[in-house]
């Protein structure tokens, strides 16, 4: 079945039908390490972004949390917890592989499916109510068909008769669990939480909420829209109370990209070498350039964050009059406003050896198909030869076989990264290809000798007597 998005609309009607099928990967990333691995399953495992006693665990294995680690604590913490924890530094070229089969697995079920992260996904089965008489055999088949890809990995599936209260299931029941939420049973399982366990609700709402009168999750479904808005400040409000009481507020398709950023965490190695600083900064720059060229876009705006360790940071916002797509002169504009900077405050540098972290952000996107050029200059030249550049490492399947002069200095910088909330760089285009499949390439290392795939074309049999009509594509 094919159609075209109207069942990821919000709507002002309420479904009381478990219709609605939330997808969570359990502990995602150290799973995909000992799928990866096999001598580290069943083993307390963290997993970091850089190997250093300073680094902070990004996942725990399952085997881990028994030992009370958690997300973002420091290895030093961790290893007073759990000493024999073993570590591992991210491969998120792998992660995203996974995430790209497992989407497909879902797809190959229902067509109404939206990537909330690279390791959750909700399934819309409204439009499918008289192919599967029982989604929880649906559920148990999509498990099924993961393990049988990928062995080690479970998952937690939530079936509610909206988005939200299905992710809840997912939180119900872990690892490995399945949860049907419906208007019989909905008090029950809401018995057995907090408020902060409900998605979305952090301490600060708790307070708004115990300051009204609402203690426990019941009270507050149970709670009038209008008491829900004096908590909450607004329309917010109401978006609650139809969470709570089977509307669907939270699923939408949209397939376009707001915002952009790239942000790396510098070791301090790392951020004592101002080379290393600028060469990150290139780097930053050059990935969304990629994402830009692969999606067909130019942006009117960037956005530039350094933070020191001390939590102070140093930020600036360029608007631009023409769009750009350049990563060259992305750094050229953040490095004027940089010097402009330093020149107006006296400071020999705001690329100190106190740096933790740089981001790069970009949005007010311009999609390629209607960009204006001047007369007088050449920059359609350059956006043409940079898109042909990008289909030169598309055809040798190596995204770092063509670097710029600018990325020589320190080309192996920037290690690849996850991206935890966006995955909208490896949806299908319309041949059902992954958008942006340089995110599926596992990054060069220095030293190990580059590995080259030709793509060679199979020679096409036209047959007798008939007419061919060949349909050209470029893609993104």
């Amino acid at each position: 079945m094919n159609h075209k998005g109207d069942y990821f609309r919000n709507s002002i009607g309420i479904k009381t039908a478990p219709l609605v099928m939330y997808l969570d990967m359990n502990s995602y990333f150290a799973s995909c390490e000992q799928q990866r691995h096999p001598e580290l399953r069943g083993k307390a495992v963290g997993v970091l972004t850089y190997d250093g006693p300073n680094a902070a665990v990004i996942a725990a294995s399952i085997e881990a949390k028994k030992f009370g680690i958690k997300t973002g604590m420091r290895l030093g913490d961790c290893r007073l917890l759990c000493p024999h924890l073993i570590t591992t530094v991210t491969h998120p070229a792998w992660y995203r592989q996974i995430h790209v089969d497992v989407m497909n697995i879902l797809r190959s079920y229902c067509d109404d499916v939206i990537p909330k992260s690279i390791d959750e996904a909700v399934a819309n089965f409204h439009s499918y109510y008289l192919v599967y008489k029982d989604l929880t055999e649906v559920a148990r088949q999509i498990k099924a068909d993961i393990a049988r890809k990928y062995d080690y990995l479970k998952c937690s599936i939530g079936i509610a008769p909206n988005s939200f209260l299905a992710k809840v299931g997912t939180e119900l029941q872990k690892p490995d669990g399945l949860v049907v939420i419906t208007p019989e049973n909905i008090d029950e399982h809401l018995a057995k939480m907090k408020l902060t366990d409900l998605p979305g609700i952090a301490s600060a709402n708790e307070r708004r909420l115990r300051m009204i009168g609402i203690q426990t999750p019941v009270e507050m479904r149970h709670s009038s829209a209008a008491l829900l808005r004096k908590a909450f400040g607004g329309v917010v409000g109401d978006y609650w109370h139809r969470r709570l009481n089977f509307g669907e507020v939270d699923m939408y398709s949209k397939t376009e990209n707001r915002t952009m950023s790239a942000t790396r965490t510098m070791s301090r190695q790392q951020s004592s070498d101002r080379q290393q600083l600028e060469s990150m900064v290139i780097s930053l720059c050059t990935r969304l350039e990629q994402r830009m060229v692969k999606s067909g876009t130019f942006c009117r705006e960037v956005y530039f964050s350094i933070k020191y360790r001390d939590n102070t940071r140093w930020e600036t916002t360029i608007k631009l009059a023409d769009p750009l797509q350049d990563a060259v002169e992305m750094r050229s504009y953040i490095n004027e406003r940089i010097r402009e900077f330093e020149r107006s405050r006296n400071v020999a540098t705001v690329f100190t050896d106190k740096t933790t972290n740089l981001t790069i952000a970009i949005q007010s996107f311009v999609k390629d198909t209607v960009m204006q050029y001047s007369l007088f200059d050449n920059r359609m030249k350059k956006d043409v030869l940079r898109k042909v550049v990008y289909q030169i490492k598309d055809h040798y399947d190596q995204k770092n076989i063509v670097r710029k002069g600018s990325e020589m200095f320190s080309p192996y910088v920037m290690k690849d990264a996850i991206g935890f909330g966006s995955v909208r760089d490896m949806g299908l285009n319309k041949d059902g290809q992954v958008k942006n499949k340089h995110m599926l390439e596992e990054d060069e290392q220095p030293g190990q000798p580059r590995q080259v795939v030709i793509k060679r074309k199979e020679p096409v049999v036209q047959p007798v007597e008939e007419e061919i009509f060949n349909d050209i594509w470029d893609g993104e």
